[in-house]
């Protein structure tokens, strides 16, 4: 049948199953607009204050649902305002497709206004970049953005539309989904040199990646560990695939690792990194990175490979696939003494703060108590993105979303708004620093106007806490430029924008207000003020050894 392509644009997303997105509209992009309007019954569109705040919201919808996250922007700055989500979603492997739109295919190319190469600059921080001038291509190149948005290693695709293709006339049949097909990477032998691997290691460890939460491999990541009886450290982007809880679980590894982590990694004698990179901020020091330890690299992208840290063996392709051939080939170790060692490592060097006043890891507690671990707890980049790893205990994966590659200040409150819509039984609270609040503060507009019952709880210690560490630790406490203590408001803000705003400035008022704050049912923001120099510990200077970790009690002696 015969549709424009405004019309084939909508069709392609409902053939998705696309139910919800995220956008602003603009000149370019009013007939796409004008056909949402015609199917809003179909698909729901959420206004969001800024394009960035689309992006990061379609960003988190795809993490907390595991679906494609879908987001919409007009050309020139409206597609451009869309790069930082897109480069956020690129870091973290998160399934995105953008769609915008651009000026008459006549105007390309000639400094038109609002006129923008979005395909060319989003090409670096994206899996594939189009731009459609003719509408016989435009619902394949849909498809095929879908399609490789969530193939492989999932991650942002963007589809560019002149103008004139969205108001043209062409031929739309309706086409099932089709999955990208991934060749098969690993081999018989593969398999069976990782089983011969962990079945010789007398101080196995697992370190587990954001992998194993994209590829829904938790199950069998737990039953490794028991199979190999094993401990097992974790990345920021992997909190939930191991139950916080769980004995075996050490905690996070990296420059903000436990001890425990750091330490036995550095003293293991075989490392598995299932759906992991080797990120700088894991291995610090990459000569010295578990330098007694063969590595087991598993992971869906052979680029990564050897690309970080060279590896004994490895086996390119989906994680919970392979993972399920693994296991079936293991025979239960047992390594009684390794997991002693590690247990009294555990003990010994347990995470601790200081508990005589209202502090972020408190209020991380106190969360995890009152929502019993099962919230989606979102945030944004610093300190208290770090006590969020640390001291809330996630027992799902899905339920931990930040900015872990890219570090994108801003992230959260947008990607708390996507999370809530994609799973409305969810209490989802994000995690600010009131830097990171002040950037963007406005999508609380957005929760408002929705009425969208999220909780923002700002971690308030009026200075730039990560950074002010840093120069307290390495630059001899001269503070430049990371001082916030001026007249901002941020409960008056957030009533200006039509939300609930509660302060806390001591430990006893937390409970209640986080209590009141899910009991209200509507956008809530929690401005809890803490002092201006805690930190976070353990710590790994950059660039050294992850084994040399410390912590306040270190820098005593």
């Amino acid at each position: 049948m015969q549709l424009t392509g405004s019309e084939i644009v909508v069709e392609c997303l409902k053939e998705q199953g696309v139910d919800t997105v995220f956008g602003y509209p603009g000149g370019t992009i009013l007939n796409v607009y004008d056909a949402l309007y015609q199917h809003r019954e179909e698909i729901t569109h959420i206004l969001t204050s800024h394009e960035q705040g689309a992006a990061h919201a379609a960003d988190g919808y795809a993490r907390a649902t595991g679906k494609v996250g879908v987001c919409l922007a007009t050309s020139g700055p409206g597609a451009t305002n869309l790069v930082t989500g897109i480069a956020t979603a690129y870091m973290d492997s998160v399934p995105v497709v953008a769609i915008t739109c651009n000026v008459n295919l006549p105007l390309l190319g000639k400094d038109s206004f609002q006129e923008v190469d979005i395909a060319g600059v989003a090409m670096p921080i994206t899996k594939h970049s189009y731009i459609v001038k003719d509408i016989t291509k435009l619902a394949d190149t849909l498809r095929k953005a879908f399609a490789i948005a969530k193939g492989g290693r999932p991650g942002p695709v963007l589809v560019d539309i002149t103008k004139d293709v969205t108001a043209a006339l062409g031929e739309y049949e309706r086409k099932e989904p089709v999955p990208l097909e991934t060749p098969c990477r690993y081999t018989e032998e593969d398999i069976q040199k990782a089983v011969e691997l962990i079945s010789n290691a007398k101080r196995p460890f697992l370190y587990v990646g954001g992998g194993a939460v994209i590829s829904g491999a938790y199950k069998e990541v737990r039953e490794l560990a028991e199979l190999m009886d094993a401990p097992v450290c974790d990345t920021l982007m992997a909190k939930g695939v191991m139950d916080g809880q769980d004995e075996r679980y050490t905690g996070m590894i990296g420059m903000h690792g436990t001890k425990a982590s750091n330490l036995g990694v550095s003293e293991c004698d075989l490392l598995v990194a299932l759906g992991a990179r080797f990120s700088d901020r894991v291995v610090g020091n990459a000569a010295m990175f578990a330098s007694r330890a063969k590595v087991l690299h598993i992971d869906i992208d052979a680029a990564e490979i050897n690309k970080n840290i060279k590896t004994a063996a490895s086996v390119v392709g989906d994680l919970k696939e392979i993972l399920t051939l693994i296991n079936k080939e293991l025979t239960k170790k047992e390594h009684k003494e390794w997991n002693g060692h590690i247990k009294e490592l555990k003990a010994k060097y347990p995470l601790n703060y200081d508990n005589s006043a209202l502090s972020c890891p408190y209020i991380m507690e106190e969360i995890d108590r009152i929502t019993h671990g099962e919230a989606v707890i979102v945030t944004d980049v610093g300190q208290h993105q770090m006590w969020a790893a640390q001291y809330y205990k996630y027992s799902a994966p899905r339920t931990f979303l930040s900015s872990g590659g890219l570090g994108t200040m801003g992230y959260g409150l947008g990607a708390c708004i996507g999370a809530k819509v994609g799973r409305p039984e969810k209490i989802c609270i994000n995690i600010a620093g009131d830097g990171c609040f002040r950037m963007n503060m406005n999508e609380l507009a957005t929760a408002s106007r929705y009425q969208i019952p999220i909780i923002e709880v700002v971690i308030n210690n009026h200075v730039l806490g990560m950074v002010r560490q840093w120069q307290t630790l390495f630059y001899e406490k001269r503070y430049s430029q990371t001082v916030l203590n001026d007249q901002v408001d941020f409960c008056m803000v957030a009533k200006g924008l039509g939300c609930e705003a509660i302060r806390v400035t001591r430990k006893e008022e937390v409970a209640d207000a986080l209590t009141r704050a899910i009991e209200l049912k509507k956008p809530v923001l929690i401005e809890c003020i803490i002092p201006e120099d805690d930190k976070v510990f353990p710590m790994v200077p950059a660039g050294a050894p992850i084994s040399e970790v410390f912590d306040a009690t270190d820098l005593e002696k």
